[in-house]
């Protein structure tokens, strides 16, 4: 591994810097893999990593970046060649072990996917997002739930969990409520197939009763807080919610009732510590029946040099969709 381009954050008392930098092989931990990236994404966690007392990066100097997708250019492992095309997320990449935002990355097996029919911009284009979008898709697969159950929840509708959920759900024949407060993204939400779009749940002065009116079959919640409250409260008999994100709040006021009078399910889910068995297996999936239909409208591209502005953007709840960043070439 030569010389090569990273953006690089670096701690200065309270503050994080942000910035390009030409480092050298040394600068990467070992590993038994390494990677040409092409392709990185921005993340809610990636603003995090770069925000002061956030609790996400372990220590500085990092590359942020929890997606990265590009090409094997030396393998110490029997299971990677030269030349495979690979995709990794998860784990400690981005937030303990320099992530996707450089021009390479340094891996052990064991934290990598080998793509055999997405390429690099598609698996790219799903990360994290599209990932946990999957996993929380399963999970209500894996309930028992069709679309003759009933309607589908999905709250935080515009993130990026939320808007491949819409795409994953509504391909899968499940009438979808798409639940969110931007009134720009209405058109993009029906064009992912979203039947019908709602404000935010609860709704503006409505108090969260302990059963409400059971309206879901099943949930993929992505705010928690009241929200997921809400969603606990008006689910129908034995319906499940997949809660992943807690953009709303990390609280929880809830309480027994949905559980032991409805027999409703809250699944966790997590992206993070998934086994890599079975993050291979879901990958597999994603590259063939599981694949997003709507990858294009859903994602929106930038070079690795507009990456300060884009987690400006996100911490600002103004990001809609994925954003993919180009990192070959884009510094």
């Amino acid at each position: 591994m030569s010389e090569t381009h990273a953006l690089v954050a670096r701690q200065d008392g309270d503050e994080i810097t942000l910035t390009s930098e030409v480092v050298d092989s040394e600068f990467f931990p070992d590993g038994a893999i390494e990677i040409a990236v092409e392709y990185s994404g921005v993340n809610y966690k990636d603003a995090l990593a770069v925000t002061p007392r956030a609790g996400v990066a372990r220590s500085y100097p990092l590359v942020p970046g929890i997606d990265l997708a590009g090409t094997v250019t030396s393998s110490r492992s029997d299971q990677f060649a030269v030349g495979d095309r690979v995709v990794a997320h998860g784990y400690d990449i981005g937030t303990g072990r320099h992530g996707g935002f450089a021009e390479a990355a340094r891996l052990d097996p064991d934290q990598v996917v080998k793509l055999d029919h997405l390429t690099t911009a598609e698996a790219a284009a799903i990360g994290t997002a599209g990932f946990t979008a999957a996993m929380s898709v399963e999970a209500l697969l894996s309930h028992g739930l069709r679309p003759s159950d009933g309607p589908i929840l999905v709250t935080g509708a515009t993130g990026g969990v939320g808007t491949v959920s819409v795409d994953l759900l509504a391909a899968a024949g499940f009438e979808v409520i798409a639940s969110t407060g931007k009134a720009s993204s209405h058109d993009l939400l029906r064009q992912l197939g979203a039947a019908e779009i709602i404000g935010r749940l609860p709704e503006e002065g409505e108090k969260v009763r302990a059963l409400g009116k059971a309206r879901w079959a099943g949930v993929v919640d992505c705010v928690g807080g009241q929200t997921l409250a809400y969603a606990l409260s008006t689910l129908q008999y034995g319906g499940v919610v997949a809660a992943s994100g807690l953009a709303g709040s990390a609280d929880l006021p809830t309480t027994v009732h949905p559980f032991i009078l409805r027999g409703v399910t809250l699944a966790g889910i997590d992206s993070v510590q998934v086994p890599i068995d079975r993050r291979r297996s879901l990958w597999q999936k994603l590259e063939s029946d599981l694949k997003p239909a709507s990858l294009d409208l859903l994602t929106t591209d930038i070079p690795v040099s507009d990456v300060s502005d884009a987690v400006r953007s996100i911490l600002g709840g103004q990001v809609i969709g994925r954003t993919r960043v180009r990192v070959r070439g884009g510094f």
